[in-house]
């Protein structure tokens, strides 16, 4: 039996907002950088982009780094380029149809942020979960679109210049079977598989062959969705690991699980109870020094984080 960790970012009581969601985490030199929205609710003119830095295994108070000017701000993505470069997208618009992506950049692990830059459309950077980087430099992000609640549909945004200019594929072939939005995305070789949130209460697949240029219709996994986040990771070992809410209804559990191939899963553990509370949204990294973190909405009072070592399991 593997050991899991368990940390709050901050605690509930001491929250810098009245309501958080929609957590990200990257690893960056000397500690991990989490992030997240929060105001008074979801939506509201008041919701920013906030963060936290973990140093020596202590979470710092949360501070304000992005403000969408008086729109409300959502679902931040934090990502590093090979030269340590944090990158962080973040959505701004009144209702999800009218998001921009916005980009702020940090050269000293988040210690400090450039000017916000604009992307110019909502399609542009990933939507909610972390971009990868492929083998020629390229950016691959997982993105999606909701101009209406009835035409859901994935996208990928892919930049080759350093998060500067973007091309977008899509819309993924399967919207006549599946409302889907929010990729994740994970690493078969020289295959790239992307697992997607739907409404239809299943976890959909579709898969790239060719770098991320071209991808299949959507199809059905065995995996349960509620319509809500998941995210996943390719292991550094080669295996895949799934966070996600194993069920179709609610947003209790949270659940973790492995697979070898990304076809065939097993849950490995709960993070969160089912319990009828909302744990939701999570993301995952594996760290350079190998540790799996996660974090995700905690009642949507505060932001949870485990860690691991995945050798063990």
């Amino acid at each position: 039996m593997f050991t899991i960790e368990k940390a709050q970012v901050f605690h509930a009581d001491d929250a810098p907002t009245p309501s958080c969601h929609a957590s990200t985490i990257v690893d960056c030199r000397g500690g991990l950088l989490a992030a997240w929205f929060g105001g008074s609710h979801e939506k509201c003119p008041d919701v920013d982009i906030w963060i936290a830095r973990q140093v020596d295994g202590n979470w710092s108070q949360p501070q304000r780094v992005a403000d969408g000017d008086g729109v409300a701000c959502w679902n931040p993505v934090l990502s590093r380029l090979s030269d340590g470069t944090i990158l962080l997208f973040y959505k701004v618009g009144p209702q999800i149809r009218d998001w921009k992506t916005w980009l702020v950049t940090s050269a000293d692990n988040g210690a400090s942020w450039s000017t916000p830059r604009s992307l110019g459309t909502g399609l542009a950077g990933p939507v909610k979960n972390k971009p990868c980087t492929l083998a020629d430099g390229t950016l691959l992000c997982g993105t999606s679109d909701e101009p209406d609640w009835r035409e859901w549909q994935v996208y990928f945004s892919l930049s080759r210049d350093r998060a500067q200019s973007w091309e977008i594929v899509g819309p993924i072939a399967g919207i006549e079977n599946f409302q889907a939005i929010q990729p994740t995305l994970l690493v078969h070789g020289d295959d790239l598989q992307a697992l997607v949130r739907t409404r239809e209460g299943v976890i959909a697949e579709t898969w790239s062959r060719d770098g991320g240029r071209s991808w299949t219709a959507l199809q059905a996994t065995p995996l349960p969705n509620p319509n809500s986040g998941i995210d996943a990771v390719t292991l550094a070992d080669g295996r895949h690991l799934l966070v996600y809410n194993d069920t179709t209804e609610g947003r209790s559990p949270l659940n973790m699980a492995l697979s070898g191939d990304g076809r065939h899963w097993e849950n490995i553990a709960e993070l969160a109870p089912d319990d009828g509370g909302e744990y939701s949204y999570p993301a995952v990294i594996q760290a350079d020094d190998g540790q799996v973190h996660v974090t995700w909405t905690d009642r949507r009072r505060t932001i949870a984080h485990a860690w691991f070592d995945p050798r063990h399991v």
